[in-house]
């Protein structure tokens, strides 16, 4: 331990100074007590290490630099360490726009994936190493136009909208589609699925759907491949206008390059939707389950297509049966109608027979009872012939059939059609049906002459 001695001498009095007159006393001064002082802080540390390494300041100062940049870069190494090309460290500061910012700052595997917080830290790294005050108390001779392309890159990929700007025409993250000859050697989806995470990178929509694999679900697919064929891209190509002059001389010369520059824009993109439409056309021709999914809809077609073949069969001898059935039904139905008129017309041509027979029977009983005449031989005359079978065809047209059959059967009862009747019997069967054809109001009783009531 260094012990540093100071001198306990005080400073000589003024002239003049008289200590009777000029000090008053108030207190006593305590005892001196010995302490031991130790200089510490960094100005001492990086004294004591030049005098420990007997080292001048500037060459102090060059190897703690260069010890500070080793530093950074073992704390960086497993992160933003990538080796750098000796072309890219004598790149022109001022083709800036051509040049590979992520390259720069050691950042090409992140890319556009590079967080603020590693660009800052490569930054500081890539300054600790390339610093032109670094290199010129090395006794380099280099000058410091990377260390600008540093600088440039950095202001650059700190900056959304420039950053955005870049990665849009930033060909490093790019991944090349494969032919159709690699597509069928190797795995498909192994083979394009970085294509389309590359792509997807400039999706407005986040996030983008997946391509999948040989198990993905054929609504899955197709919202895959749905979701590419309206794509909707943000990526655009302001990065490589025309630079604009910023003089305030040539005016129309400004604007024909602002127009020059737009127009380019809107080629590229036309171009660049065209490019990514066949990209998608091409995967979708090499996709082996959209084959497979149209084989399975096209078998599904089939099927369906026989089933309904099937059931329209089926329907149509359904139909056929049940036009058969109702034929037959129909024609039995008819069968049992014509044989029911047949019927009818014979039960009518009976009733007209019963009736007919009834009314000789009617007529022929006044006959056999001489027209009420009277017996010994007297015959009747032709007035009470006509007025007898007047009354008995008045009685014939006011009865009903059963009735009609009733009054016959009653007269046949007396002894039959040929046999002699009683005339006072067959009258009083006459006599009772005018009176009952009387009471039901079908005849009056003025309109008999013969077969009153005695």
């Amino acid at each position: 331990m260094t012990v540093a001695h100071f001198p306990s001498m005080l400073p000589s009095l003024p002239e003049g100074w008289s200590g009777e007159k000029d000090v008053k006393v108030i207190g006593h001064v305590s005892g001196a007590t010995k302490r031991n002082v130790e200089p510490v802080g960094r100005h001492f540390l990086a004294h004591a290490r030049r005098k420990r390494h007997n080292r001048t300041f500037s060459e102090d100062d060059r190897i703690q630099a260069q010890e500070n940049v080793k530093k950074v870069e073992d704390d960086d190494s497993g992160e933003i360490s990538e080796p750098e090309d000796l072309l890219m460290l004598q790149r022109d500061a001022k083709d800036w726009k051509s040049q590979d910012h992520y390259a720069v700052l050691g950042l090409s595997k992140y890319r556009h994936e590079a967080t603020p917080d590693q660009i800052r830290r490569s930054h500081r790294k890539k300054v600790l190493r390339h610093h032109p005050d670094k290199k010129a108390a090395a006794g380099s001779t280099e000058d410091d136009s990377f260390f600008k392309c540093i600088q440039k890159a950095t202001e650059i990929l700190l900056d959304p909208v420039k950053r955005r700007q870049f990665d849009s025409v930033d060909e490093g993250a790019d991944v090349e589609p494969p032919t159709k000859k690699e597509t069928q050697k190797g795995n498909f989806y192994k083979l394009w699925n970085p294509v389309f995470e590359s792509e997807g990178r400039f999706s407005k929509v986040q996030p983008v759907p997946k391509l999948g694999d040989e198990d993905s679900t054929k609504e899955d697919v197709e919202t895959f491949y749905n979701f590419w064929y309206n794509f909707d891209s943000w990526r655009s190509f302001e990065y490589q206008d025309e630079d604009v002059p910023d003089d305030n001389e040539n005016r129309d010369q400004k604007r024909y390059i602002e127009r020059k520059n737009n127009a380019a824009r809107k080629k590229k993109k036309t171009e660049d939707t065209a490019r990514l439409r066949k990209l998608v056309d091409d995967a979708l021709s090499y996709d082996e389950r959209i084959k497979k999914f149209r084989q399975q809809d096209r078998a599904s077609r089939d099927r369906r297509k026989i089933e309904k073949e099937v059931e329209t069969r089926r329907l149509a001898e359904e139909t056929a049966r049940k036009k058969a059935e109702d034929d037959r039904l129909r024609r039995a139905a008819e069968e049992a109608a014509r044989a029911e008129r047949q019927e009818g017309k014979k039960a009518k041509e009976a009733a007209k027979n019963a009736v007919k027979k009834n009314k000789r029977v009617l007529k022929g009983s006044v006959k056999d009872a001489n027209y009420f005449v009277g017996g010994g031989g007297q015959e009747a005359s032709a007035a009470t012939i006509d007025a007898v079978l007047s009354d008995v065809e008045l009685v014939i047209a006011k009865v009903d059939p059963e009735h009609l059959a009733a009054l016959a059967a009653q007269l046949s009862a007396l002894g039959g059609q040929d046999a002699t009747k009683d005339a006072h019997a067959v009258k009083k069967i006459y006599v009772d049906a005018v009176e009952k054809l009387t009471k039901e109001g079908k005849v009056k009783e003025g309109d008999f002459k013969v077969l009153l009531p005695s």
